[in-house]
């Protein structure tokens, strides 16, 4: 049989060695290599655990919106011709009860004696982190202060209620009232005595009273959010 050229020869021989050696990259660096593979699909969940486990603590995007983010001057929320009929002789500009959070809680107090009468007015702010929170502590406080009747147009909703309580023979009438508008409370209390004749004011002067004095804190409160 007739030799080949060297070159021919020496090409012939390579070939198979090629083809094996292309086969055999071709298996261990392509997609059927089970190792590889398996690597890859453990990077591809990771990554994917990584995404949720990301999602998942990242804040958020929902947040409460409050109504009422800050507590009005409670002792501008009276007229002061108001605060003439309800405490005689006091001085119309109140006081101010030192609070340790003026945003969230701010009390004006007004009481004086003219003759043997005495009476007592406080005007409350209370502000909560919602309107949910708000209702659970208006349901709480009336509640507790039972005996008492809701009150029509008060805010989202009002309470009223009377109480008389003597001591050492005196009796001093006091009336509550709570109302709350959106995620926030007033709460009005006021109480009056005869040193005198060691009687009450009537329950009727007393309500009205509370509920006359609730009715503008309330509007003031409206009044400072639009401004």
């Amino acid at each position: 049989m007739r030799s080949l050229p060297l070159p021919l020869a020496l090409t012939a021989r390579l070939t198979p060695v090629i083809v094996l050696a292309c086969a055999g990259w071709a298996l261990s660096s392509g997609p059927s290599d089970p190792g590889k593979a398996a690597a890859a699909k453990d990077t591809q969940k990771s990554r994917s655990e990584s995404s949720e486990a990301a999602e998942s603590s990242a804040p958020s995007s929902t947040a409460v919106t409050k109504t009422y983010g800050a507590a009005p001057a409670p002792c501008t929320s009276v007229a002061a011709k108001t605060v003439s009929s309800l405490v005689p002789a006091a001085k119309t500009a109140g006081k101010e009860i030192p609070s340790t959070d003026t945003s969230l809680r701010r009390t004006c107090s007004w009481n004086a004696l003219k003759g043997y009468e005495y009476r007592w007015l406080d005007v409350s702010f209370e502000l909560l982190e919602s309107d949910e929170a708000a209702a659970t502590s208006y349901e709480d406080r009336t509640t507790e202060k039972d005996g008492g009747g809701a009150v029509p147009g008060l805010g989202d909703e009002g309470y009223s209620v009377v109480n008389l309580t003597t001591e050492d023979k005196q009796q001093t009438r006091e009336g509550t009232v709570v109302a709350r508008v959106a995620n926030a409370l007033v709460v009005v209390t006021y109480n009056g005595s005869d040193f005198e004749s060691k009687k009450a004011p009537s329950t009727d002067e007393i309500n009205k009273g509370a509920i006359r004095a609730a009715k503008e804190a309330v509007a003031s409160l409206k009044a400072a959010a639009v401004n």
